[in-house]
């Protein structure tokens, strides 16, 4: 709903693209941790995040095409530090661990580092939301994605196949996305119950004025 309100408007209003940036950052990882050199056996930790990572890099797209030159540098900044760090991890991870479990300890911590960021990304907005007591620029359907996949990797961490990494950084997250819930949902009750915006104007004034400004024939 967001991109397609983006796509309609041409425009990405006050939308921020640093959840997706870190999206981005936080698939690649996953997808490294899961790999046979890091942590064998984890196929499905690696397809999950192949397909996630698809997905943001289209959403990106449609939010460097849509945004101002300004946005737009901040994307190419942040896609060349990302490459650059990733690379540097890859590199560290081969070079200095040489066991599995090594291996896994060091990605999985690295993981969890920067999947809080992707989790805890939506609530650079949340200042903003209590300033102008309005939830309209806090992406709903992004924190209830983000809220969901936290609970859901949180609970194949402990019930398939106990993994303490994927456990703390996905609760973790998932505690995060509730926040961010909750902060909508109070800002947007609180919006529903003031109701729209009234004016001193009464209808029949409107009228009357609407017929004194008639141009005369």
């Amino acid at each position: 709903p967001t991109f397609w309100r983006i796509h309609k408007k041409k425009t990405t209003e006050a939308f921020h693209p640093y959840p997706y940036l870190a999206s981005v950052m936080n698939c690649i990882l996953w997808i490294f941790y899961g790999l046979p050199v890091v942590h064998p056996n984890s196929i499905l930790v690696v397809t999950i995040n192949s397909v996630g990572l698809f997905l943001e890099l289209c959403y990106l797209a449609i939010f460097f095409c849509y945004t101002n030159k300004k946005n737009r540098g901040i994307i190419v900044l942040f896609l060349l530090a990302e490459a650059a760090v990733f690379a540097g991890i890859v590199v560290i991870t081969l070079v200095c661990f040489h066991t599995h479990v090594k291996r896994s300890m060091f990605v999985g911590i690295v993981c969890i580092v920067f999947g809080i960021i992707m989790y805890g990304s939506p609530l650079s907005i949340v200042a903003k939301v209590v300033r102008t007591k309005s939830a309209e620029f806090l992406p709903f359907w992004l924190c209830l994605a983000g809220f969901a996949n936290g609970v859901v990797w949180f609970a194949y961490a402990n019930l398939y196949s106990f993994d303490l990494y994927i456990a703390i950084g996905n609760g973790v997250g998932g505690f995060l996305g509730l926040v961010q819930l909750l902060v909508y949902g109070f800002y947007t009750f609180k919006a529903w119950r003031r109701g729209p915006v009234q004016t001193d104007v009464k209808p029949g004034e409107v009228q009357l004025q609407n017929v004194a400004n008639r141009p005369s024939v």
